[in-house]
């Protein structure tokens, strides 16, 4: 009885094992094809893949320096006709700056450990500040490895980020803006950030404006994020919400966040970096998107000494090239920074941000973060601060990962390899028992 409700022959079992083993061989690969490469978290430190460099090799330093695709992205060489950034100091708040990096050498200031205020046996235990600031002002006085957008600058550091390359309270990183605002910065760089708000950082913050800094912040990463929403201080209005871009394309890299608080985008993937203690490695991430718009931000500086962070701001926006929906949009902002425009074009003057919304911060003063501050707190103390305890954590991490998720994909679709082809199992072992 059962064989009369099947018309094929015992060889049309056979033909429809392969169909099925075919069917989930087709699903495999399709499903690897489309895996995000930045789908799986990254463990920090481990963002950057190394790249091979001799130092003494001629050959190998120019092969660092012509991977450098967002300098002609951003028409770089141009830019620097009218200016390359000189006098003006640009914060990296960050995991500290290796200074004796060769790219780096003679461009870092001395700068502030915020985590460990006694001295760390390395400048950078991570990394993630060095390559920033290679990307903003590393030298180019040579044809040798990585060249900054603005190489005229000079990098004051501040670490704020320990070993693990994050940190759990934001009045560390709030103290980081508030020391290099006292300290000379013209142009700040966060790369960094967390899903929480904090009125402390955004006091800070705050307190920059008022003493015409300019502020620049990374959305964020999809990897490293547990929702897809603009990381806090990017989202903080006058900041310059900086999201990231594919490698030589116009569109968004697929491991970045966007949304309303995006304001600009830069080159965010296939970038090669300055590594501790003199080495490259290759990079991706928004971390390394804002760097390049905080130089863009140095060189207007520079070329334009009198303008006010907001009309740097202001120009920095009207002469972004719109690549989206025409005017700002949600996923490119107001588009790609663009620096010899930023340079050149004729800007009416705002003499205002028009990010900042000009609101005070929720807390008066500069204090820890709510729900962070403790009984006792000396520091606390003699800030004086008094925030609200409705937030429970703020969490601060760096938007860099590796430039290459390869293992990543290969754990993904080895588990999707095994769950078609014990589903193709079954489905065939209960096709054969219906011809018993």
């Amino acid at each position: 009885m059962t064989r009369l409700r099947h018309s094929g022959p015992p060889t049309a079992g056979r033909f429809a094992n392969r169909v099925l083993l075919a069917a989930a061989a087709t699903a495999l690969s399709a499903v690897v094809a489309v895996v995000p490469a930045a789908a799986m978290p990254v463990h920090a430190p481990a963002f950057g893949r190394p790249v091979a460099h001799n130092p003494d090799s001629t050959q190998r330093a120019d092969q660092v320096r012509d991977e450098q695709w967002q300098l002609d992205k951003l028409g770089a060489r141009a830019a620097w006709r009218t200016s390359t950034g000189s006098g003006v100091v640009v914060a990296v708040i960050d995991s500290g700056v290796d200074g004796s990096h060769p790219d780096l050498a003679g461009q870092v200031l001395p700068g502030l450990d915020l985590v460990a205020p006694n001295g760390a046996t390395e400048p950078d235990p991570v990394g993630h500040g060095t390559t920033v600031a290679g990307l903003i002002a590393g030298r180019n006085d040579d044809r040798r490895g990585v060249v900054g957008l603005a190489p005229g600058a000079r990098i004051l550091p501040v670490r704020v980020l320990d070993a693990e390359n994050r940190y759990d309270d934001a009045l560390i990183v709030a103290k980081g803006v508030r020391w290099a605002v006292d300290n000379g910065a013209k142009v700040i760089n966060l790369s960094l950030g967390g899903n929480g708000d904090s009125a402390a950082l955004a006091a800070a913050i705050d307190y920059a404006f008022a003493r015409d800094v300019v502020v620049v912040a990374c959305t964020g990463n999809l990897a490293t994020s547990p929702e897809a929403k603009v990381w806090y201080p990017a989202r903080e209005p006058g900041v310059i919400a900086v999201s990231g871009l594919e490698r030589n394309s116009d569109n968004l890299w697929n491991g970045a966040i966007t949304g309303r608080a995006t304001v600009l985008t830069a080159p965010a993937s296939g970038l090669v970096g300055a590594r501790p203690p003199g080495g490259y490695w290759r990079v991706q991430g928004t971390s390394f998107a804002a760097p390049l718009v905080a130089a863009t931000a140095a060189l207007v500086r520079s070329h334009y000494p009198q303008m006010s962070a907001g009309d740097v701001v202001n120009r920095l926006l009207a002469t972004a090239k719109d690549i989206g929906p025409t005017g700002r949009d949600e996923r490119f902002g107001y588009g790609l920074v663009d620096p010899v425009a930023a340079l050149t074009a004729e800007v009416p003057p705002t003499y205002a941000n028009p990010l900042d919304d000009n609101d005070p911060p929720g807390v008066t003063g500069f204090g820890t973060a709510p729900g962070s501050a403790t009984t006792g707190d000396p520091d606390a103390e003699q800030l004086g601060l008094t925030g609200p305890r409705q937030e429970t954590q703020w969490r601060a991490r760096a938007a860099g990962s590796p430039d290459d998720a390869g293992s990543e994909r290969l754990w993904i679709g080895s588990a999707i390899f095994v769950a078609l082809l014990t589903g193709a199992a079954l489905m065939v072992r209960r096709f054969r028992q219906s011809y018993r």
